[in-house]
């Protein structure tokens, strides 16, 4: 049985959609569910949109259930993108890539319009750092990031591996570092020494790109960016 709050998140979201829009495609199990109605809505009410994908899982998911899913680099902007996230703070910043996903998730966020992510009430926390941060890296040189990491920042890296104990590689054929930010008080100044560190290609810290967080929860929560 599929979670009430991942459902009913999705399902809300769907209220931000109309006709003729370029849609973001987020990755993940509750974007997943909202993939699927989505689809559903298009059908029903004989809708035409356009998607772009954050993924290669949520590309064929889309495809599967009959969405027009385009290549980002053929649109020229995205209306909104509606995704999950792994964990949200107060001020609706997050981090994602849990599933792995994480790059292909920013560079359709900063391409978007509008940012809505869909959760249920267990990502929600006062302060992010319950959910181990995300790094893809590059193969190449990713044992001197991973130091890095460890020796100069203190952030207790380990590998992302897979059942059979060989190293994740992530749609761009890249490495995944997961760090403890637990103890980070100046999560700004983490992201600018993350992105500047050669072999580092993205970070799972989404700092002001969330514009509505859709809370699954009775009665559903919706929360807008302070500006």
């Amino acid at each position: 049985m599929e979670d009430f709050g991942k459902v009913a998140a999705a399902t809300a979201a769907l209220r931000y959609v109309s006709n003729n829009m370029v849609i973001g495609l987020g990755s993940g199990s509750t974007a997943n569910i909202f993939i699927e109605k989505l689809a559903n809505r298009v059908k029903s009410e004989k809708m035409k949109i356009r998607c772009v994908a954050t993924s290669i899982s949520s590309k064929e998911l889309g495809t599967k259930y009959g969405l027009n899913v385009v290549e980002l680099d053929s649109v020229d902007t995205i209306d909104i993108t509606i995704d999950g996230a792994d964990e949200v703070d107060d001020d609706l910043n997050g981090i994602k890539g849990g599933g792995a996903a994480l790059f292909y998730e920013k560079i359709v966020a900063k391409a978007s319009d509008k940012n809505i992510w869909i959760v249920d009430s267990s990502k929600q926390s006062a302060k992010l750092g319950s959910f181990k941060l995300p790094i893809e890296v590059l193969p190449i040189g990713s044992a001197h990031v991973y130091r890095y990491l460890d020796t100069e920042l203190g952030l207790h890296p380990t590998y992302r591996k897979n059942k059979d104990e060989s190293l994740l590689t992530t749609d761009s054929n890249n490495f995944i570092i997961d760090v403890d930010i637990s103890n980070v008080s100046d999560l700004y100044d983490l992201s600018n020494k993350l992105i500047k560190h050669v072999g580092i290609v993205e970070h799972g810290l989404f700092l002001d790109i969330c514009d509505t967080l859709i809370v699954g929860d009775a009665p559903i929560q919706i929360k807008h960016r302070k500006n």
